[in-house]
């Protein structure tokens, strides 16, 4: 029998590493402060009613070729190397992954971000992820030339829905679409994680919590009074420092929610096993009894 896989799905900006990933080198590259190209990004989304994910990636094409800089993936992936992670992040993933394997659950970690793939796959952890969510160009002669993928704040739950599925492949709509038993989907909700930072996370948080999985926000403290807001009204079910290394409240708490869903899945699988034992199926209502209300 294959181990229970539970996923943790994470944003990026400002949940993994400091700020927007454009602000380390690709921005200061142009010539310009993080506030004046976001500025310009965002009046001009404004100004043609334009979602704002397509509207930074076109000002990022516009502001290079302007310019006489090639932007090209290389570029863009040497743009990630200056970024700036959190405490830990880096022996995050190695860490929890063992302790789930000590637990006989298999551990894997997504990306869903409105960031900037090529950026995020500079940074070196990369590796450490099952499938990047993120935007990304198409590039043509080398150079970026249009959008590949934009995940905005609101189409990210495609992604969770992927992960659920097992239907990684984002050209492959259709049997994303396609009906499916709930027990043949490769990571039920239950078993998820989503850790984000604020209101862009809100509907991947409000989906888990909805569905069974959990949230987390992590916070600076500037952003502290934002994340409260988000305890507050229900939308997370914890928020802690964005401190990764091992002993934190962040590190134990997650650890803790491994726990519980690597017992819920021994508890339906012997469930399950039971009735297999008397040929008959379980109970449609029987897997809910081993989950979170």
């Amino acid at each position: 029998m294959s181990k229970p896989i539970i996923a943790l799905l994470y944003d990026f900006d400002k949940t993994l590493c400091t700020t927007d990933m454009e602000d380390y080198a690709f921005i200061p590259a142009l010539g310009y402060t993080p506030e004046e190209f976001w500025r310009k990004a965002n009046t001009f989304g404004r100004e043609n009613r334009m979602d704002g994910l397509l509207a930074y990636m076109y000002t990022m094409i516009a502001e290079c070729r302007a310019q006489g800089l090639p932007l090209t993936r290389d570029f863009l992936v040497r743009c990630g190397h200056s970024m700036e992670l959190f405490p830990g992040v880096r022996e995050w993933f190695g860490r929890i992954n063992e302790f789930g394997a000590s637990l006989g659950v298999e551990v894997e970690h997504y990306v869903l971000s409105s960031g900037l793939k090529e950026i995020i796959e500079g940074s070196g952890i990369a590796h450490e992820f099952k499938q990047i969510y993120a935007c990304e160009f198409y590039y043509g002669g080398g150079e970026a030339c249009w959008p590949k993928l934009d995940v905005n704040f609101t189409n990210k739950t495609q992604f969770v829905y992927r992960i659920n599925k097992g239907v990684l492949d984002v050209a492959d709509d259709k049997t994303l679409n396609d009906s499916m038993p709930d027990d043949s989907k490769r990571i039920p909700f239950t078993n998820m994680i989503y850790v984000g930072d604020g209101l862009s996370d809100v509907p991947c948080m409000k989906m888990m919590r909805a569905y069974g999985g959990q949230a987390i926000a992590v916070y600076q403290e500037e952003n502290r009074q934002g994340v409260e807001d988000l305890l507050s009204k229900g939308r997370v079910d914890f928020i802690f420092p964005a401190d990764y290394r091992e002993g934190t409240t962040l590190d134990s708490t997650v650890k803790n929610i491994i726990r519980k869903m690597a017992i819920c899945d021994t508890l339906a699988e012997e469930n399950a096993a039971q009735f297999r034992q008397i040929g008959r199926s379980p109970l449609p209502y029987q897997a809910s009894l081993f989950e979170e209300t």
